[in-house]
Parts: C-alpha cells; sequence; structure tokens
C-alpha cells in the first residue's frame, strides 16, 4: 500500500490532523492537496497543542518530507507566520522536510479584502466563510489571473504582474464595496519581505517527486481539509468551501494517477458539527448540543466561532463514504459522549412525508428533511486512559458496530482523546 488518502467525512472539523500526525509515523511523505488557511488542524503530542493551517499535519515528525501541492492556495504571509512559529517552540523546519510546489497559487491580502468586503455586502444571506480570501484566490486562478509560488522569485516581472492584477482587483474594491485601492509596489515591497524565507522550500516538480518516491516503495500519505459536504461540485451549494475537497481532489493536485490512491480513510466524529451557514439536518437546538459543544470544545481553531453540534449523520456519511470511495473511517471525539445518558444517531430522512435513506443533491431538500433519529443508552464511562478497544465499555462497543455496519464500511480507528496516543486501532491503516 503506498498511498493513503485521507479525507473529511463530514462539514469539516473531524480530527484530520490528528489522524494524520498519528499516520505519519509511518509514512515517508505527507501532501497537503487542496484548500488553504482556513483549514484549521489540531495536533497535541504530550498535552502541547500545535494548529496549523497550511503546513502538513505531519510537520511534526522531524524525518518526514512535507509537501504543499498544486491545489492549495497559500497565504505567504501565514505561511511564515507559521513557519516561524513552529521554529519558536524548538522545530527545526528545514527546506528538505516542507517543500512547496512552484506551481501553487498564491493567496494575497486583496484576495482577502475582497473576500471580506462580500460577506460583508451579503448581511443575513452570509455564506459564512472565513474571510482568508480562498474563494477569490480559487476564482483567480479559474480566471488565469493568479500569480503562482514560482512569480514570487522572478522579480524582474512581478511588480508587472501585480500591476496587472491589481487594475481589475481595485476597481471592482473601489466602485462595488467602497474599499481603497491596493498599491502595487506595497505589495511588492510586503513580498520581498517573505521571499527569502520561502526560497529553500520552493519544489519545482511535485508531481516527479512524488512519482519517485513512490517507486522507491515508499509510503505516501494525502492529506485533505475541510469535509467533503462542503465540496465545491458535492457539499450543500452554495454553502461549500471553494475547493473539491474529495479524495479525487488529490490525484488532480499532486499530478498522479487515481489508481495509485489505494486506502482512502474517511474521518469523522462520533457527533457531529458544522461551523457557518448551511443545511443540518441533524443539528441540536437544546441542552444535549450545548453540552456536546461544550464537552467537544467545539469553537473553531480558524475563526474561533462556535460550531453548530448534532447527532452523527448517517445518510450524511454513506454520501461521503461513496463519493471518496472510502474503504476505512476513523472515528474520533467518542470521549466526548461519555458525558450523556443516551446517544442517538440519524439513520434517514423524511423528505415531503416520504423516508428517503440517500443524502439529496438539492440543498434546499436538505434543509427541509427531518431526521429520523434512533436512540442508544450512553456508557457514562470515562474512556480517555482506554488503551486498546477490547476494553471500552459494551454499550460504547454497540454504538460503533451500528455505525458500522449501518454504512458498510469498516471502522479502523477510534479516538478517545485530542492526544497523539489516545488512538485505539482495530485494524493499522500502515503496516509498520
Amino acid at each position: 500500500m503506498s498511498a493513503v488518502v485521507v479525507v473529511g467525512a463530514q462539514w469539516g472539523d473531524e480530527g484530520k490532523g490528528k489522524l494524520i500526525d498519528v499516520l505519519a509515523a509511518n509514512a515517508d511523505t505527507v501532501v497537503r492537496f487542496q484548500g488553504g488557511s482556513n483549514a484549521g488542524h489540531t495536533l497535541v503530542v504530550n498535552g502541547k497543542k500545535t494548529v496549523l493551517h497550511l503546513i502538513p499535519s505531519g510537520i511534526l515528525h522531524a524525518d518526514k518530507t512535507c509537501l504543499i501541492a498544486s491545489g492549495v492556495v497559500i497565504d505567504i504571509f501565514g505561511l511564515v507566520t507559521e513557519i516561524q512559529n513552529l521554529k519558536a517552540t524548538g522545530y527545526q523546519i528545514t527546506g528538505t522536510q516542507l517543500q512547496i510546489s512552484d506551481t501553487a497559487t498564491v493567496l494575497l491580502p486583496y484576495h482577502k479584502v475582497l473576500d471580506q468586503a462580500r460577506e460583508k455586502s451579503l448581511s443575513d444571506g452570509k455564506i459564512g466563510t472565513t474571510g482568508k480570501g480562498i474563494g477569490p484566490a480559487y476564482e483567480d486562478r479559474a480566471a488565469r489571473r493568479a500569480l503562482i509560488m514560482s512569480d514570487l522569485f522572478d522579480t524582474p516581472n512581478l511588480l508587472k504582474k501585480l500591476e496587472f492584477v491589481l487594475k481589475e482587483k481595485n476597481s471592482l474594491l473601489k466602485n462595488l464595496y467602497d474599499v481603497p485601492e491596493i498599491k502595487a509596489q506595497d505589495l511588492f515591497d510586503q513580498i520581498q519581505t517573505v521571499v527569502e524565507i520561502l526560497r529553500p522550500h520552493r519544489l519545482s516538480d511535485v508531481s516527479l517527486l512524488i512519482s519517485q518516491k513512490m517507486k522507491q516503495g515508499k509510503k505516501i500519505l494525502f492529506e485533505g481539509a475541510q469535509g467533503t459536504l462542503l465540496d465545491i461540485h458535492h457539499g450543500t451549494y452554495p454553502f461549500v468551501t471553494s475547493s473539491s475537497t474529495v479524495a479525487g481532489s488529490g490525484s488532480v493536485s499532486a499530478g498522479i494517477g487515481p489508481h495509485h490512491l489505494s486506502k482512502i480513510v474517511g474521518v469523522f466524529k462520533a457527533y457531529a458539527t458544522r461551523v457557518g451557514s448551511g443545511p443540518f439536518p441533524s443539528e441540536l437546538h437544546d441542552n444535549i448540543g450545548a453540552q456536546i459543544q461544550k464537552e467537544g470544545h467545539e469553537f473553531g481553531s480558524t475563526t474561533g466561532r462556535a460550531r453548530r453540534c448534532g447527532w452523527l449523520d448517517l445518510v450524511a456519511l454513506k454520501y461521503a463514504i461513496r463519493l471518496n470511495g472510502i474503504n476505512s473511517l476513523a472515528m474520533m471525539k467518542i470521549d466526548v459522549l461519555s458525558c450523556l445518558d443516551e446517544v442517538s444517531v440519524c439513520t434517514s430522512y423524511k423528505l415531503r412525508g416520504e423516508v428517503i435513506t440517500d443524502f439529496p443533491t438539492s440543498t434546499e431538500d436538505v434543509s427541509q428533511v427531518e431526521p429520523i433519529i434512533e436512540t442508544f443508552p450512553g456508557w457514562k464511562v470515562d474512556i480517555t486512559q482506554v488503551k486498546s478497544v477490547k476494553d471500552l465499555p459494551l454499550k460504547a462497543m454497540n454504538y460503533i458496530h451500528f455505525i458500522q455496519q449501518h454504512v458498510g464500511c469498516p471502522i479502523d480507528v477510534i479516538s478517545v482523546g485530542p492526544d497523539r496516543e489516545q488512538t485505539l486501532w482495530i485494524k493499522p491503516l500502515y503496516n509498520n
């Protein structure tokens, strides 16, 4: 098994960062393949928390290669801050350890300004964007107006490219949103403050490097951001992110054939959360939802916003399994449910009087469905110190088995706490 892809199987915030960090111990290379600084991957090692937004979650393993592939939009100033913060806490972050595709899209301050101005103008119709400029950066890529990483090092032409892009952006910002113009020279000067920090991390061809490593029998770990239900094509549009979050995007971004993606791991929480606007069929608007939010510390690591909480939605989970080709599941944060007398799952929906078991493609239909709930007795036992699956309470195992059987996909990993060591294996995803 040369390549494992880890994707979110819900609306993001599932715990992908922790799983990547754990799996990276047995991999050679970790590849971040989409999204941008709107991601927030939280790692906890020996009680010490690290939050990453752009740097792959394998970075805490000094002997691993971490690649940022071409499908990522890179806030270069945010990335440099991440590198400096890691160095300040004792990590070296060499040019060999962290490498960035020359063809990745550069996200610049005008993308953020435009993103925030648009969201502000929507008033009650807000999408719930993080305001990090992700959408406008992907727009520029599609419109063939983006700067890519290699442009940053082409000093003679960089200013001209900025002037070309800002001519349109400033007109839009001033005339539509009444935002002051951004001067190309000022932005050029800002970029010069980070170029030399980024230079050691340049990689001209991510595809070639990954191909070479695969031929050598190295294990490659692909890291997705956000979640399947936020996918630009298959999520609850328009309440989605601006990139393709599904497993196939890893192949496209890294430039390798899809047949190499042999193991697709879907990460999900033992309950469900969503940040921002958009339909959420199993959302809880009661004290139980508030209790899950409190026990699970459900506040966004990127925005700090409170996450909406609800029961695990098996209709949505089956949809994610189908879209990604998931053949292995990782259940996170089951320990959070230990506080409840009863735990529930959504097994199907009722839509206009009819029971349905497949996730609707219409966002309006998703907003109209009524969840059909099945309830189980809670285990009411602290499981954060459990070291083996066989030591989990029977009621917790019954809950796990029900989910596994209902969705038709094995649960191979169970997380019982935020730390790297609080991970239980039903079946190893990598052979040592």
